[in-house]
C-alpha cells in the first residue's frame, strides 16, 4: 500500500506528479483546514505533509497520529509550531539556500522602485501626465548609491542583499542580528550595530528577519521615531515584524520617507488598507521567490526532504534536530 502524502497549497506540477507516482497524494488548497471533511478524513491517514501555510498546530497534529515529517516549501517556518512537532517525534524541514539569490534580487529590487519611485511615475506616464519634457522637482527620487543601508536580520538573504549594495551601489553596510557576522564584515566592509543606532544611522532600513516570537513588533512607533524623516523603510520578512498601524501613522505624519513592502500584516492585504492609497509606499504581494526557476527548485528540495524521512533517512534541512537525534539514540 503506498505512503498517504497531503499537499497544500503550493507543490510545482513537474514535484506533484513525480509524488503522485510513489505515494498516494491528496492536494488541498486554500481550505478551511479546521472543518473541511475531506482534508480531516486524509489528514488522519497521512505520514507526510508537503506544502506552503498550512498552520501546523496541536489541534492538526492530534488528528494526525500517523505523521513523520512536515515539509515546507518555504525558508520560513512560524506556520509550524516546533514545540508540538517535538513532542511527537515528527520532523519538521523547509528549503533554504536556493531562494536566498531570488529573495535579494526582489528585496533589492523594491528598495530602488521605492528610493526613484518607479511604479509611481509608471502610472505617471500611462495617465498621459508627462506634458512637459523634463519633470519637475516634485517627481524627484532619492539617490541608492553610497548611501547608508541597514539590514537587519543578517543571515543568508540579509547577506546577499548586503552584497548586492555593497559591490554594485558602493552602499554603505550596517546591520544587526543576534549574533556578529565576523565573515559579513569582512566581504562587505559592513558594520555591527544595536537595533536603536542602526535605526538612527540608516538611510534605507532592511527588515529580513524570520517571524519569531522575537521578533513579532520588532518595529513599531518607538523604532519609526529613530529613524531619519529622509529614510526609506523596506519590509521583506513577515507582516507581524512590524506594528502596522505604526508603520501607517509614521508614514501620514511624515516620520519616514517611504516604504517598500512585499508582507503585510494580513495577506492577501485589505484592499481598503490605509498603505494601498500611498504614493510613497511600494507594494507587491509576498513575491520574494516567485519565479517559475526558484519555485520548482523549493518543491524539488522539499519533495527530497519529505521522502529522505519517509525512507528512514535523515532530511538535509531538519529545523528540529533534536527529533533525530531521539531517533538514533
Amino acid at each position: 500500500m503506498k505512503k498517504k502524502i497531503i499537499a497544500y497549497n503550493r507543490v510545482e506540477k513537474p514535484v506533484l506528479e513525480d509524488l503522485q507516482k510513489k505515494y498516494d497524494v491528496q492536494f488541498f488548497k486554500n481550505i478551511d483546514t479546521k472543518n473541511d471533511p475531506d482534508f480531516l478524513k486524509h489528514v488522519g491517514q497521512a505520514e507526510g505533509i508537503i506544502g506552503l501555510e498550512l498552520e501546523v498546530d496541536r489541534e492538526l497534529l492530534e488528528r494526525a497520529p500517523h505523521l513523520k515529517i512536515v515539509s515546507n516549501v518555504s525558508v520560513g517556518y512560524n506556520n509550524l509550531h516546533v514545540e508540538e512537532l517535538n513532542k511527537r517525534n515528527i520532523m519538521a524541514t523547509n528549503t533554504p539556500g536556493v531562494l536566498t539569490d531570488t529573495v535579494a534580487d526582489t528585496i533589492f529590487g523594491i528598495l530602488i522602485a521605492t528610493a526613484r519611485r518607479i511604479p509611481e511615475l509608471d502610472q505617471f506616464v500611462k495617465n498621459g501626465e508627462w506634458v512637459t519634457e523634463a519633470v519637475g522637482e516634485e517627481h524627484f527620487g532619492m539617490n541608492v548609491h553610497h548611501k547608508k543601508l541597514g539590514i537587519i536580520g543578517m543571515g543568508r538573504i540579509g547577506q546577499a542583499i548586503a552584497q548586492r549594495a555593497h559591490f554594485g551601489f558602493d552602499m554603505d553596510i550596517l546591520y544587526h542580528s543576534r549574533t556578529r557576522k565576523p565573515d559579513a564584515e569582512e566581504k562587505f566592509a559592513a558594520t555591527y550595530l544595536d537595533l536603536y543606532a542602526l535605526l538612527r544611522e540608516s538611510d534605507f532600513v532592511c527588515l529580513i528577519t524570520p517571524l519569531t516570537p522575537e521578533t513579532k513588533e520588532l518595529i513599531g512607533k518607538r523604532e519609526f521615531q529613530l529613524m531619519k524623516k529622509s529614510a526609506i523603510f523596506i519590509n521583506g520578512s513577515r507582516g507581524r515584524t512590524v506594528v502596522e498601524q505604526d508603520l501607517i501613522k509614521a508614514l501620514q505624519n511624515g516620520e519616514i520617507a517611504a516604504a517598500g513592502l512585499d508582507v503585510f500584516e494580513k495577506e492577501p492585504v485589505d484592499p481598503n488598507n490605509p498603505l494601498l492609497q500611498m504614493k510613497n509606499v511600494v507594494t507587491t504581494p509576498h513575491i520574494g521567490s516567485s519565479t517559475h526557476e526558484t519555485e520548482l527548485e523549493m518543491s524539488e528540495l522539499a519533495a527530497y526532504n519529505l521522502e529522505e524521512a519517509l525512507n528512514g533517512r535523515k532530511p538535509p534541512n531538519l529545523i528540529n534536530p533534536s527529533v533525530w537525534n531521539g531517533k538514533k539514540a
